[in-house]
């Protein structure tokens, strides 16, 4: 049965309500590893979460090899937007936007399975560009960016590719100019199939990395972030998994806690030690890590890898930490277009 999704027409387009008592917005980031959504009201200090559902489905499962997307991987996700779709029903919505990203963007049958979404779950979503999904990610998490702060070099490891911003902040009118942005085609998924998922030798790690950094090392050279960040205040700021799982690990948590992570300073020494440490692990025993659990245990190796790249690239004794991204980068362009929110011109 297909779900009917109701607009408000009891609230102004131009409000400003309270948080508590306001339109609800709602994003839903279907991804390479994971399904989500978030529903959230305009708040003084940006969105305010009212309910939220994630669930891993791993759509570019097998999707490097075989360049479709898998009758398994769909029903996965299949199942997982029924969940978002009953919740979406239960509850007015002022404005919907739903994406996908690099899982529909590189399968030959990935807007099929879109069509197919629609017709079973009622929910339209769009393929967004590398670009797009890179500005919606670091438009989530500039509430993070710290006063005085005069660059920042954003990124955000998925499941299926990496998104790396650079931006300048403290312009004329103190906004925000993204300078360059770059969409690497390596995501966790597809890694740690190539990986596997039990130790993994220095020489198998070494020769993943140098291959990753490869475009990295173009995009420095267009842009000059080295020289830019040994002259200037710069912030990186890490969006991802692999960022806040290793967090976690630093902050020796017992199990995962968002609001400790969200907005935690993570040391790259940290990054050096536990990637030294995960991978030089097998499955069961980073399956046993309560802040990692089973199913980020396979791929945080993948992640480690891509994020020793990043680190390598551009030096920095520490990083911001994101949990957010996407999602809130959708609730802010919604909300902000209504007129509820002063956000970022990201």
């Amino acid at each position: 049965m297909i779900p009917d999704f109701k607009l408000r027409d009891d609230v102004g387009r131009h409000g400003g309500a309270e948080a508590t008592d306001g339109p609800v917005y709602a994003a839903i980031d279907l991804g390479t590893t994971n399904c989500r959504l978030l529903m959230a009201r305009p708040g003084r200090d940006g969105p305010n979460v009212i309910d939220s559902f994630s669930r891993v489905v791993r759509l570019g499962e097998g999707l490097n090899q075989t360049g479709r997307l898998s009758e398994p991987a769909m029903h996965r996700a299949v199942s997982a937007l029924r969940v978002c779709a009953k919740k979406l029903k239960a509850t007015p919505i002022e404005g919907l936007r739903a994406v996908s990203t690099a899982a529909c963007r590189k399968a030959d049958n990935g807007d099929s399975f879109l069509k197919r979404v629609a017709a079973e779950t009622g929910l339209k979503i769009e393929t967004i560009s590398p670009e797009e999904e890179g500005r919606l990610a670091l438009k989530g998490c500039h509430f993070l960016v710290e006063p005085e702060t005069n660059h920042a070099l954003f990124f955000d490891i998925g499941g299926g590719s990496t998104q790396v911003v650079w931006m300048a902040l403290g312009g004329p009118e103190g906004d925000a100019r993204i300078e360059g942005l770059i969409s690497v085609p390596f995501g966790v998924v597809g890694l740690s199939e190539r990986l596997g998922v039990d130790c993994v030798d220095d020489q198998a790690f070494e020769e993943l990395v140098a291959e990753i950094r490869d475009p990295l090392s173009g995009f420095e050279r267009e842009h000059g972030i080295v020289e830019t960040m040994a002259a200037r205040k710069t912030q990186m700021i890490g969006a991802s998994g692999t960022v806040t799982t290793l967090a976690a690990l630093q902050l020796d948590l017992p199990r995962y806690e968002r609001s400790v992570i969200d907005g935690a300073t993570l040391n790259v020494d940290t990054v050096w030690r536990e990637t030294s440490r995960l991978r030089n692990m097998d499955r069961a025993a980073r399956r046993a890590i309560g802040s990692i659990g089973p199913q980020r245990a396979d791929m945080i190796v993948a992640g480690c890898a891509i994020l020793t790249a990043i680190c390598r690239q551009w030096p920095a004794l520490e990083l911001k930490v994101a949990d957010r991204g996407v999602r809130e980068g959708i609730l802010i362009d919604l909300m902000g277009a209504d007129g509820h929110l002063d956000g970022s011109d990201v």
